[in-house]
Order: structure tokens, then sequence, then C-alpha cells
């Protein structure tokens, strides 16, 4: 009986031990992530949108309303939601006038899991470009939606009904899927067109 009470004090300590010394790692680690975390968020949006001096919040941005604008124009599979708004921003010259706006979207219809970018969209509705943040698509595959080959085709794009074609287009509103990752292309594509219609909504005073 002594053997299993004393076996399992030992084990009870090394639990605690284990646990203050996780949580010690936790606090240590939690302030340099958080600012990685943000520097690349930054470098994201000025990836998008060059021109702009600074990013400011969207006063009000409620990201529950800005995905009912997307889901009403039917941006949804059944009941299940293809992509989603999961933030926005504002980019602002050095005086703090508006140039457009930085949202964040991710696409819940990648051939790997999610997948989260930033799109820059001037105050005329012209897309900047995109720049993915989170994506595990297959190398060498879907993963060449992170090349400029694909996604040069969206810079300059005002359309916002976008379509995926397997060939070459000179068509404005048709993008041409990468090789073999066709899945991968009509995630990118039909979440950037959710955000050009987000951002449309802004533009004519729609909700935030």
């Amino acid at each position: 009986m002594n053997k299993i009470v004393k076996d399992a004090l030992v084990l009870t300590l090394i639990t605690l031990i284990a646990g203050c010394a996780l949580g010690l790692v936790y606090e240590i680690t939690k302030e340099p992530i958080a600012k990685a975390s943000e520097a690349a968020t930054q470098e994201a949006y000025k990836e998008v949108f060059e021109t702009a001096n600074s990013f400011t919040d969207l006063e009000n941005f409620d990201a529950d309303k800005a995905n009912e604008v997307i889901a009403a124009k039917g941006y949804t599979d059944g009941t299940v939601t293809t992509c989603e708004v999961v933030n926005c921003v504002k980019a602002v010259d050095a005086t703090g006038n508006l140039l457009g706006y930085v949202v964040t979207m991710k696409s819940k219809a990648g051939y790997g899991g999610d997948i989260e970018f930033s799109m820059g969209v001037t105050k005329d509705g012209i897309l900047n470009g995109y720049s993915i943040t989170e994506i595990n698509e297959t190398p060498g595959l879907g993963m060449k939606a992170t090349e400029d080959k694909f996604k040069d085709q969206f810079k300059g794009i005002k359309a916002t009904t976008l379509e995926v074609s397997k060939t070459a287009s000179n068509d404005e509103s048709t993008v041409q899927a990468i090789s073999g990752a066709t899945i991968t292309s009509k995630a990118i594509t039909y979440a950037i067109d959710a955000g050009l219609l987000y951002v449309s909504s802004l533009l004519q005073g729609g909700a935030a």
C-alpha cells in the first residue's frame, strides 16, 4: 500500500512540475509569438496595399454582419459556409485619408483545409492582389497558389463575379486554374469574389 501511495505522489509531483513548466514556457513565448503574428499580418497588408502608409481598424466591424452580406449572395454550399470574412481594416495615407480596404478572408473549401489570406481593394473597387497567410495545400500543386503566375491574374480585377477555367481566357472575370489543383484554385477565387462583394457593399454604404 505504501508503495502505491508513494508512486501516486511521485506521479502527481511530476504532473505538477510538468504543468508548471508548460505554463512558464507559454508565458515566455506568448508575447514573441503574438509579435511575430502581428508582424506577419502587417507584412501581408503591405504586400497587398503598397501605397498605404498604415492600416487602421474599420469602425464597427462585425464579422457576423459581413458574412451575412456574402451568404446572401450564395457563398454557401447548402448549409455549409464555403468562405468567410475574418477581418477588415482601412488602408490610409500619411494624412489618414482612406485609400481602400484590406480584407482577411478564409476559404473553407481548400483541398488540404482552410486557406486564409489578405486582399487589398482600393476605394474604386479595384483588387490590388492577395497574400496568403495560412495554407496547407499539396506541394507542387495547390501550393502554387502562393506563386506570382497564379496570383498576378487577380491584380486589377474589379468584377465581383469570378469564374475558374482550366484554359486561358482574355476575360477579366475568368481565372485560369492551377494545373492539377482546380479545387485550390476555386477555393481562393470564390473567396476573393466574396471579398470583393463585401468591399462593394462597404463602398455603397452597407453595414461594416
